[in-house]
């Protein structure tokens, strides 16, 4: 016994000497973990979107607000200046403006870099809501408080993951327009993750500053993108759950604690109030918002209700995405799902109330969902689409977390050795088999993304047929050359929507590149029954009236074109043209003039008004537009061939000589073709 008894009081000697250095692994150990999950969901994320990278941009606003947009590039005084006061496409996101600016300092007009930018964002949004995931399950787990609880960790990284590389993330990632999305969420989570760390502060400063960071952090991400414009109400619902500050109930009492609440929340309800004015402006201004008359409240209501529950549905079965769920044609005929929709949700709102007690994480993430979401459910519809996928990027985080906070749940101990199996084997081989199939769905629906055709194509298979994307089809068909194409898909464009005004442009215009103005006058009459105040449909209507010798019919279409825009050059220069035809010089000139007043660049209209000064007798005149045609527009023949004879004249035999060199050039390069690629 003695024996027994000095062993063990030397184990627990030996024990305790251990202790210091037991202690400092452990720590070692807990802090290597901590690091090592945020580590690997960057890393897991990114892999996962690698695809991205080798995208190009579509021309689904893409070309709007990169390829064609000139006066984002750079960040000089007259871009900032232009970023910070532009509506451009509806929307007002100086900041978001700023990255595209430094990656075409960086990359010039390379995908590459602008999807690498994104994908960049979207890794760092990861790894941010891990940090906010973990405070916000240890806040409402109470077993979960402990910092070396591994389990937290790996709830929180697990969460993580669920929002990063699920598919309906890919539209905000892979698409260069949506650069607004990840880089207003990395400023939201932000600000989250300021506001919970001001409460979890012990000092009256410290929690000063964090809140204050909440608060700058909050404006920055207004001004990427204004959707971001729901987080006061969410800091007030999460003082509700998970962090207790305030006790849902009815009626309200505003005592001295909830009147401190919504003080602090004061600075970011301005914020938001300023920043969705200014949202609405920016609507209004370029006429993105639908009119109540043209769009009504009924068919308002039906598309919010569909979008809760497809975002719901989506984040469950992530199948079938597409890059456009355009509005339909026939609402009536959605009016049956509408309804089912409205039903469900109303039955699950009441469902999660009563259950308030015994499952508040629940109706916390509904009442989450629903607030982020609201804004984007089409009560205040802009754009083409039904719903979209990237308005789930910040609305369906709760879902994530909800997830997440069930699996920590799962890897609680048991006291049950085969529920300790269950718990320690199953779940863990549920989760990865959940995340690997997020993972690849997300890798293949990240390629979908690869170029324009790719996009539409995918968009027609997995939906409905859509004239919007039968529409962008015949674009990118008509710039690679493809005329029967083009137009294929304009008449399936036209035979899903006839109010498509711009499909109908578009197809009269390259009718009547066929030879066919028949054809094409009726479709730009079809045009303009749907937009009848477009200035650029009644210049071509007028063109195609006087190649067919209607010569009234066709100084009127002019003449209705320059009353609806009377900046547009066209119409003058045309109406010019159709003067000198008709002999009518001086009338010609003049136009000419006001075209040239309108657009001084115009190389084609100084070659028209030269021609006109010739027929006229003015030859110095003519001499000046021609030269001024050329130095615009090398590429102008006949305005050398004219330019050289008019200087041969004048016995400027070597200018004369020059311009003729130039002209056979031109010609030789025309017969052969393009150089081989």
């Amino acid at each position: 016994m003695k024996i027994v008894a000095m062993k063990s009081t030397e184990s627990a000697a030996s024990r305790k000497s251990h202790r210091p250095g037991q202690a400092a692994d452990v720590e070692t150990r807990r802090n290597w973990f901590q690091w090592f999950v945020p580590l690997l969901v960057v890393v897991l994320t990114c892999a996962t979107f690698l695809p991205a990278l080798w995208n190009d941009f579509v021309n689904w606003d893409d070309d709007r607000n990169l390829i064609d947009n000139l006066s984002y590039r750079g960040l000089g005084w007259q871009q900032l200046s232009w970023m910070f006061s532009t509506f451009h496409e509806g929307h007002y996101q100086p900041l978001s403006w700023l990255t595209f600016g430094l990656d075409y300092l960086i990359w010039g007009m390379n995908p590459v870099g602008y999807h690498l930018t994104s994908l960049v964002l979207h890794g760092a949004n990861a790894v941010l809501f891990y940090f906010v995931a973990r405070r916000l399950l240890g806040a409402a787990l109470p077993q979960a408080t402990s910092a070396e609880n591994w389990r937290l960790s790996v709830g929180a990284g697990l969460t993580a993951l669920l929002f990063s590389i699920h598919p309906l993330r890919v539209e905000s990632v892979a698409w260069a327009t949506e650069r607004r999305d990840v880089l207003s969420a990395w400023f939201f989570l932000g600000a989250i993750y300021f506001y919970l760390r001001s409460h979890a502060a012990e000092h009256d400063q410290a929690r000063r500053r964090w809140m204050t960071g909440a608060i700058v952090v909050y404006a920055l991400s207004l001004f990427s993108k204004a959707t971001a414009m729901t987080l006061p109400i969410v800091l007030l619902w999460l003082d509700i759950y998970p962090l207790k500050r305030l006790r849902l109930a009815w009626p309200v009492n505003f005592t001295p604690v909830l009147r401190h609440i919504l003080s602090e929340k004061l600075p970011f309800f301005l914020l938001a109030i300023l920043f969705a004015v200014i949202a609405l402006f920016a609507q209004q201004n370029t006429g993105a918002l639908r009119p109540v008359e043209n769009y009504f409240v009924t068919y308002r209501l039906g598309q919010a209700f569909y979008g809760l529950y497809f975002y719901l549905w989506k984040t469950l079965l992530p199948v079938s995405l597409s890059p456009l769920y355009e509005l339909p044609y026939d609402f009536d005929m959605w009016t049956p799902v509408f309804l089912a929709c409205g039903a469900a949700a109303v039955v699950l709102s009441a469902l999660l109330y009563l259950l308030r007690q015994r499952w508040p994480a629940a109706l916390a993430c509904w009442a989450y969902y629903l607030v982020v979401v609201a804004p984007v459910l089409g009560v205040a519809q802009s754009g083409p689409q039904l719903v979209a996928d990237r308005y789930s990027y910040l609305s369906c985080l709760s879902w994530a977390l909800l997830a997440g906070g069930v699996f920590y749940l799962c890897l609680n101990p048991s006291r049950d050795r085969s529920d300790r199996a269950v718990r320690s084997v199953l779940v863990p081989l549920f989760a990865s088999a959940v995340l690997m199939i997020l993972g690849v769905l997300t890798w293949k629906q990240s390629q979908v993304w690869r170029d324009s055709k790719t996009l539409w194509r995918h968009a027609i298979a997995v939906g409905s047929d859509s004239a919007i994307a039968r529409y962008n089809l015949a674009r990118r068909s008509e710039l690679e050359g493809d005329l029967p194409d083009s137009i294929e898909h304009y008449r399936r464009a036209i035979s899903i929507n006839p109010t498509m005004a711009d499909a109908h442009h578009n197809l009269a215009r390259l009718l009547a590149k066929q030879g066919k103005p028949d054809e094409a006058i009726a479709h730009y009459r079809e045009a303009l029954k749907f937009k009848p105040n477009d200035a650029e449909t009644h210049n071509n209507l007028a063109l195609l009236f006087a190649s067919k010798g209607e010569l009234e019919a066709s100084l009127a279409e002019f003449r209705r074109a320059m009353v609806i825009d009377p900046k547009f050059a066209k119409p003058y220069f045309n109406l010019g043209r159709l003067f000198v035809h008709g002999g009518e010089l001086e009338k010609a000139i003049e136009h000419f003039h006001q075209a040239l007043t309108l657009a001084p660049d115009g190389a084609e209209i100084h070659a028209a008004l030269g021609d006109a000064y010739v027929r006229s007798g003015i030859i110095d005149g003519a001499v000046v537009h021609f030269e001024a045609a050329v130095k615009l527009k090398p590429e102008l023949v006949d305005a050398h061939v004219a330019l050289a004879r008019l200087l041969a004249e004048q016995g400027q035999k070597d200018a004369a000589a020059r311009h003729y060199r130039a002209a056979v050039e031109l010609l030789k390069t025309a017969r052969s073709g393009p150089p081989a690629k």
